[in-house]
C-alpha cells in the first residue's frame, strides 16, 4: 500500500450543487467517485471509476477523479500519465477542470493548471470563470506578467472594478519581484500609478481596497505629498476598515516627510481623544524634540499648520503631561495608564537630553511607587515599569522595594515567618514587588543561604495561592505559577553560582510540581524542557514540546529548542520525528501562502500581499529550515547509507546534489525567538545584541561543517559511478562525460570552516541558561570528531587518486593511504576515551550526570559511520586493483611487495575498526547495566527537602534514567547494524 496522501475535499461541480439535485446524467455517474474521495476510500474510487470508464470510453471527469485515487495510493506515474491523457484532450467542463485542478496541486504542480485554463480560455474566451480561474492559476506559481494580461483580458469581458485593479496589483508585483529596482521606479509602478488616476479622473474608484492599492503605489514610489493628499481628500473618507486608519497613515507620511509640526499636533489631537494610547506619545515626543532641535517657531498669524496647534517647547510638553495626568486624577473610575508612563517616558528623554526641567516632574522612584499603588495588583505592572528602573540609583533599589511591601496588604506572619495575601490582589502585589526586586538585582545579591530562605518563602506562597485558582479550568493558569517559576529561576542562579547539581534537581521537581497544578503554564514546560535538554535528558522533551501544540510560524520561532538536542542526545527515531514536524511546517509554507495570496486578490486585501510574500521569503531563508533540512538528510544517512541501502542510493532519493550549494548564506534569516523564557533578570544579565549576533555566528558555523559533511558524503556516493580519469577517454567515446572533482573543493572548504570554529570556540562565548542553547560546535571540536571526519574524507580523496592512477609507480599514494588507515584508528580510539565514565553517577547520596559522555557517544558513532561510508569506497576501489594485480602476477609469474602495503593495511584497518567498535559496544552495555542498577527511590535527598517535594523530584530523576536508556539502546542498535555490515567489507 502506498503513503497515505493528504486528503483534501473535492467540491460537487457548482452546477449540482445550485440546482440542488441532479439532472446532468454524468453528475449522477460521478457521485459516487466524489463521495469515496470525500470518505478517503480511494481505492473504491479507483474500481468505481474503471466501472464507468468501461461504459463510457469518454467520461474524462471519471478518468481524473481515478487518476486521484492513484496519486492518493502512491501511484504517482499511473496518475499522471491519466491525467495527461484528459489534459492534452484541452477539457472544457467544469467537473474535468476543477479535479485536475486538484490533482496537479496534490502533485505540487501548479504550473500545470495554468496550461489547463489557458487551453479553457482559447476554447471558451468569453468565459469570466475560465479567465478569472486563469488569473488565480498564474498567481499561485508568481506569473505576474501574465497575472496583469489576464486582469485585463477579464476586465475587457467583464468590466468590474475588482478585475481591474488585479491587474494594476499585478504591476506592483512585478515592481517588487525585479531585480532591477531602477526598472520598478521608471516603468512598473509609474504605469500602476497611472491606471489608477485613470480611474480616479473617471470617479470610477468603488472600494477601500482600491484607495489603498493607490496609496500602496505612491508610497512606494516615494510621492509621500500626493499619498498624503489622497488621504486627507476625498477618497481617504473610504478608509474606514481600521481604526483611526487615516490617522495612522498620516502620521506615517508626516514622519517620512519629516514634518514635524504636523506630526506633533495630530499626535496632540489624537491625546486630546485618547490619552491612553501609547504610539501617539511615542509620536508627540519624538517631533517635540525634533522641533526643538530645529528651534522651530510658531508663524506669527494663522494655524500653526494644516493639523492646528504646535507644542515646541519642554514647558508645553510637561504641562500637557500635567493636564493629562491631572484628567485621570480627577475620575471616579480606575485611572488610565499611559500618561503615568508618559511622565516616566518624558522624564527619561529629558535626562537624556540633559535638561534640568525634569526636575520638575518629580523623583523617578517616587513616581514608580505612585505608579505601584495605582496598578500594582495588575499583572502588566512588572513590565511596565521594567524599562524606567534604570532613572533609579542603585542606593535607592532596596528602599524602593521597602516601600513597596509596607504597602502590599498581607496577613500576620505564621510560624514559618511568612506573611500571606488574602486576595488575589494582594497576591499580585506581593508578586509585582518580588518581581521588581529580581529586575534590581536584590535577589542575585543574595548569598546561597539567603537565595535559598527566599526559595523556602516563595515555594510558601506559591503553594498558599493555589487554594485561590481551585475553580479553575486546566487550560488556566494559576494565580501564583509565577512564584514557582521565580523559584526555579533562583535554583538555576544558585546552580551556576555553586556548581552543585543537587539545585538542578530541586528545580526540576519544583517545576514537575507546578504542571501537576497548571498543566498549561507553557513557561513550566519551556524551563523544564531547558533542563531536561542540558542534563541530556531527550525523552522527556518529546511530550513536554508536543503539549506546547506549537502552531504555524512558532515551528521556525521555538523548534530550535527541540532539534538542537534530539540528535545529539541520541534519540535518533525522536530526531526523525521533530525534524519532520518542522520540515512539514516549511514544506506546506510555499502552498499556503499561495492560498493566502489569491484570497487577499478575491476580497481586495491588497495590501498584504507584499506582507505574504515577504513571509515567504522569511521562512525560504530561514537558518532553522536550512539546519532541519540539513540535520534530517545527515541523520536518514546516518541511520540507513550502507545499512539498509547503499550510500548511492540514499543520496539519488534524497535529490542532493554535492555540486549545488542551496542555502542562502549571505541573508540568512535568524527567526529565532531568543526570549521565549520569561525573565525577570536586570540588564547586564539578559541576553545583549552582541551575544545575538555571536549566536548567529556559532550556528551558521556549526550549519557549515554539517551542510559540507552532507556535500562531502554525496560526493563520495558519486565517485563509486563516476568514470575514473584514466577511463575518461573512453567514457567521452560511450557519451558519458566525467564529472569534475567535488571532493577535494569541498574538504577544502571544510578544512577552512573547521579553522575558523576554533578560532571562534577559543573566545569562550557564554550565553544567558535563559538564552539561546549553545551549539554542538565546542564539545565537536572538543571531541576532534570532525578533524577524524575530515581524515576520513581525506583518505577517499587518496584513494580516488589511487584509482585513477592504479596500483604502479604510486608507492607515495599507497603509503600515505596506509597512514591514513592507521591515523583514522588513532583519531576513533581518541574520541572514544571522551565517552568513559557513568552518564549517571550517584556518590554521598548525590546524583550527578554527565551529559557531554552522551554527546561524545554520538559524536563517536556519527564518525564511525562516515568512516563506514569511506571503507567502503576504499573497497571498491581495492577489490578490481588487488585482483588485476593478480591476474598479473599468474601470468608474470612475479612477485611485487611494493604495492601489498595498501592491501594488508585495509585488512589490519577493517580489523582495527570492527574491534574497536566491539569496545564500544561493551562501554555501552555496561553503562546499561550500571543505569539499571541505580536505585534512586533509596537516594537520600537533601535535608531541607519536603515530603511532599521528594516525589517530584525523583520523579525527574527517573526520567532522565529512562531517556539515558532510551538513547544507550538506540546508540548501541546502530552501532550493531554498523559492526554487521563491515563485517563483509573485505578485499
Amino acid at each position: 500500500m502506498g503513503p497515505r496522501m493528504r486528503r483534501e475535499q473535492i467540491p460537487v461541480s457548482p452546477n449540482m450543487a445550485a440546482r440542488g439535485h441532479v439532472q446532468d446524467p454524468n453528475d449522477r455517474r460521478l457521485r459516487p467517485i466524489y463521495d469515496y474521495l470525500d470518505n478517503g476510500n480511494n481505492k473504491m474510487a479507483i474500481q468505481q471509476a474503471d466501472k464507468l470508464l468501461k461504459k463510457h470510453k469518454d467520461l474524462h471527469c471519471a478518468k481524473v477523479l481515478k487518476a486521484i485515487g492513484l496519486q492518493r495510493t502512491g501511484k504517482q506515474d499511473e496518475a499522471f500519465t491519466l491525467a495527461q491523457e484528459v489534459a492534452t484532450l484541452e477539457p472544457t467542463d467544469d467537473n474535468s477542470l476543477q479535479a485536475l485542478t486538484i490533482l496537479y496541486r496534490e502533485m505540487h504542480r501548479p504550473e500545470l493548471v495554468t496550461k489547463l485554463y489557458e487551453a479553457a480560455v482559447r476554447k471558451v474566451p468569453s468565459s469570466e470563470e475560465y479567465h478569472s480561474h486563469l488569473f488565480m492559476a498564474y498567481a499561485r506559481v508568481s506569473e505576474y506578467k501574465k497575472m496583469q494580461q489576464a486582469g485585463m483580458a477579464l476586465y475587457k469581458i467583464v468590466p468590474k472594478n475588482p478585475y481591474y485593479f488585479w491587474s494594476v496589483m499585478s504591476l506592483v508585483m512585478q515592481a517588487i519581484s525585479a531585480q532591477d529596482k531602477k526598472l520598478s521606479q521608471t516603468m512598473f509602478l509609474p504605469l500602476a500609478e497611472r491606471m489608477v488616476e485613470k480611474m480616479v479622473k473617471e470617479e470610477k474608484i468603488e472600494a477601500e481596497a482600491e484607495v489603498q492599492l493607490y496609496f500602496m503605489i505612491l508610497e512606494r514610489l516615494g510621492k509621500y505629498v500626493e499619498a498624503l493628499e489622497v488621504v486627507r481628500g476625498q477618497l481617504g473618507e473610504k478608509l474606514t476598515s481600521e481604526l483611526q486608519s487615516r490617522e495612522n497613515k498620516c502620521m506615517a507620511l508626516y514622519k517620512q516627510l519629516k514634518r514635524w509640526p504636523e506630526c506633533n499636533a495630530l499626535s496632540y489631537k489624537l491625546l486630546l481623544k485618547n490619552p491612553d494610547d501609547w504610539q501617539f506619545y511615542m509620536s508627540y515626543f519624538d517631533s517635540l524634540f525634533h522641533l526643538i532641535d530645529q528651534a522651530w517657531e510658531p508663524p506669527a498669524e494663522g494655524e500653526h499648520c494644516m493639523e492646528g496647534e504646535v507644542q515646541s517647547s519642554v514647558a508645553q510638553a510637561i504641562a500637557f503631561v500635567e493636564e493629562r495626568l491631572a484628567g485621570e486624577e480627577a475620575k471616579e473610575t480606575r485611572p488610565l495608564r499611559g500618561p503615568y508612563l508618559a511622565r516616566l517616558e518624558l522624564i527619561r528623554r529629558l535626562r537624556g537630553r540633559g535638561c534640568p526641567e525634569e526636575q520638575q516632574l518629580g523623583e523617578p522612584m517616587d513616581l514608580m511607587f505612585q505608579y505601584f499603588l495605582k496598578f500594582g495588583d495588575k499583572p502588566c505592572c512588572i513590565t511596565d515599569l521594567k524599562i524606567y528602573l534604570d532613572l533609579q540609583t542603585v542606593d535607592q533599589h532596596a528602599q524602593f522595594i521597602n516601600r513597596l511591601m509596607e504597602t502590599v496588604p498581607l496577613a500576620e506572619p505564621q510560624e514559618d515567618g511568612v506573611a500571606l495575601p488574602g486576595d488575589t490582589r494582594a497576591l499580585q502585589r506581593h508578586l509585582s514587588v518580588a518581581q521588581l526586586s529580581r529586575s534590581l538585582g536584590l535577589q542575585h545579591a543574595l548569598d546561597p543561604p539567603g537565595k535559598l530562605d527566599l526559595i523556602r518563602q516563595l515555594k510558601i506562597h506559591y503553594r498558599h495561592g493555589l487554594q485561590f485558582g481551585k475553580s479553575c479550568l486546566k487550560t488556566e493558569l494559576q494565580f501564583s505559577d509565577m512564584y514557582c517559576l521565580m523559584a526555579a529561576h533562583i535554583y538555576v542562579d544558585l546552580w551556576a553560582e555553586t556548581g552543585d547539581e543537587g539545585m538542578l534537581w530541586q528545580c526540576l521537581g519544583l517545576l514537575e510540581e507546578g504542571l501537576t497544578h497548571s498543566p498549561s503554564n507553557a513557561q513550566f514546560k519551556l524551563l523544564l524542557i531547558h533542563l531536561f535538554c542540558r542534563m541530556g535528558a531527550f525523552e522527556p522533551v518529546v511530550d513536554l514540546y508536543s503539549s506546547l501544540d506549537a502552531k504555524h510560524v512558532q515551528h521556525d520561532t521555538i523548534g530550535f529548542l527541540l532539534t538542537r538536542y534530539a540528535e545529539s542526545l541520541g534519540q535518533f527515531a525522536a530526531a526523525s520525528q521533530s525534524c519532520n514536524f518542522s520540515l512539514r511546517f516549511f514544506h506546506s509554507n510555499q502552498k499556503d501562502t499561495s492560498e493566502y495570496i489569491i484570497q487577499a486578490y478575491k476580497y481586495g486585501a491588497f495590501e498584504k500581499i507584499p506582507e505574504f510574500i515577504a513571509f515567504r521569503s522569511r521562512l525560504n531563508r530561514s537558518l532553522h529550515f536550512a539546519q532541519v533540512r540539513t540535520e534530517r538528510m545527515l541523520l536518514d544517512l546516518f541511520l540507513e547509507a550502507d545499512l539498509s541501502s547503499s550510500l548511492e542510493d540514499n543520496v539519488k532519493s534524497m535529490g542532493l546534489c554535492p555540486e549545488e550549494d542551496d542555502i542562502p548564506w549571505t541573508d540568512m534569516r535568524d527567526n529565532r525567538d531568543l526570549t521565549v523564557l520569561t525573565s525577570w533578570d536586570p540588564a547586564k544579565w539578559q541576553l545583549s545584541e552582541e551575544q545575538r549576533s555571536l549566536s548567529l555566528q556559532e550556528e551558521v558555523l556549526w550549519l557549515r561543517i554539517r551542510f559540507l559533511t552532507l556535500r562531502l558524503a554525496g560526493s563520495l556516493a558519486s565517485l563509486s559511478h563516476t568514470p575514473a580519469p584514466r577511463n575518461a577517454e573512453r567514457a567521452a567515446e560511450n557519451g558519458v562525460a566525467a564529472k569534475p572533482d567535488t571532493l577535494r573543493p569541498l574538504l577544502d572548504q571544510l578544512n577552512a570552516t573547521l579553522q575558523s570554529s576554533a578560532q571562534f570556540v577559543e573566545r569562550g562565548v557564554q550565553y544567558p541558561f535563559l538564552g539561546p542553547p549553545p551549539t554542538r560546535l565546542a564539545p565537536a571540536l572538543a571531541s576532534r570528531s570532525c578533524h577524524c571526519q575530515a581524515a576520513a574524507f581525506q583518505l577517499a580523496s587518496h584513494m580516488q587518486e589511487l584509482d585513477a592512477a592504479g596500483v604502479d609507480d604510486t608507492a607515495e599514494v599507497q603509503t600515505q593511504i596506509d597512514n591514513s588507515f592507521k591515523s583514522l584508528l588513532v583519531q576513533l580510539h581518541d574520541i572514544f576515551n571522551t565517552c568513559r565514565g557513568d552518564l549517571l553517577e550517584v556518590k554521598d547520596g548525590h546524583c550527578r550526570t554527565q551529559a557531554s559522555l552522551l554527546e561524545n557517544l554520538v559524536f563517536l558513532v556519527e564518525t564511525v559511520c562516515v568512516v563506514h561510508w569511506v571503507s567502503g569506497y576504499c573497497a571498491s576501489v581495492l577489490r578490481p586493483l588487488k585482483a588485476s594485480l593478480q591476474k598479473r602476477k599468474k601470468k608474470k609469474k612475479e612477485t611485487c611487495s611494493a604495492t601489498l602495503v595498501v592491501f594488508s593495511g585495509f585488512q589490519e584497518y577493517t580489523a582495527g575498526l570492527q574491534a574497536l567498535i566491539g569496545e564500544v559496544l561493551d562501554l555501552i552495555k555496561g553503562q546499561e547495566v550500571a543505569l539499571a542498577a541505580l536505585k534512586l527511590g533509596e537516594l537520600s535527598l537533601d535535608g531541607r527537602t519536603a515530603a511532599e517535594e521528594e516525589a517530584y523530584i525523583r520523579g525527574g530523576m527517573e526520567k532522565v534514567q529512562s531517556s539515558y536508556q532510551r538513547s544507550l539502546q538506540e546508540v548501541g542498535e546502530l552501532l550493531k547494524k554498523r559492526m554487521d555490515t563491515m563485517k563483509g567489507l573485505k578485499i
